[in-house]
């Protein structure tokens, strides 16, 4: 049976979004050789959204946090950019950060019931 889910970023800079997740988010790794970390990643959920007639589908990869605006704000001060102001979208409050390689990715406070939260 399925026992995780592996993601992949696709980079320009894959050491520096290594280190990125190494040293600044701190998340523990092991390194299945070469170099070639792999990180353990925060408790996960998966969302299944439509897509618009004639366009492509993709997928994204978006972080939860419990306050985003002292979320960005650390992210900030630990050297990282946050590209977008906090917006609200009705489902969540909304920023972006960057990686090295450029690579925006998807930062949030859900307002909507938290798949996390459910036992077992």
């Amino acid at each position: 049976m399925i026992t995780g889910i592996h993601t992949l970023i696709y980079t320009k800079d894959p050491e520096g979004a290594r280190r990125i997740f190494r040293d600044v988010l701190q998340y523990p790794h092991v390194d299945a050789g070469d170099g070639w970390l792999i990180f353990k990643l925060p408790p996960a959920e998966l969302g299944i959204h439509p897509v618009e007639a004639g366009e492509p589908a993709k997928h994204e990869l978006w972080f939860m946090c419990d306050d985003v605006n002292a979320t960005a704000a650390e992210l900030k001060r630990r050297g990282i950019t946050v590209s977008k102001p906090v917006a609200d979208h009705g489902w969540g409050l909304v920023t972006a950060f960057v990686l090295p390689g450029g690579e925006e990715v998807g930062l949030y406070e859900p307002r909507h019931p938290k798949a996390i939260d459910l036992k077992g």
